[in-house]
């Protein structure tokens, strides 16, 4: 039970200090650093692989699903807009 109320602390405070800092950056920034995070968010994504292939319960199986498709859908979506970024930049012809 202490592991567990560890590991919750430490995600709610990991919500809050990620909340801060996401809302403090410009929004010109905000592409490219979608872009830059997106090998974070490769590595986040085999680790959750990795950690939702042990499947230790029923509820760490289906939170690590979860977490395998947040992932997911982080890396995909930050791809496109990375790739309608780029776009703006090409030549008109």
């Amino acid at each position: 039970m202490e592991v567990f109320v560890a590991a919750l602390t430490i995600f709610v405070l990991a919500l809050f200090v990620g909340f801060e800092v996401i809302t403090k950056v410009p929004p010109l920034l905000h592409t490219p650093l979608m872009s830059g995070a997106n090998a974070i968010s490769g590595i986040t994504l085999v680790g959750t692989l990795v950690t939702a292939g042990v499947q230790l319960t029923t509820f760490t199986t289906i939170l690590g699903f979860l977490a395998v498709a947040m992932a997911t859908a982080n890396v995909v979506g930050g791809f496109l807009v990375t790739h309608r970024m780029l776009e703006m930049f090409r030549r008109k012809d």
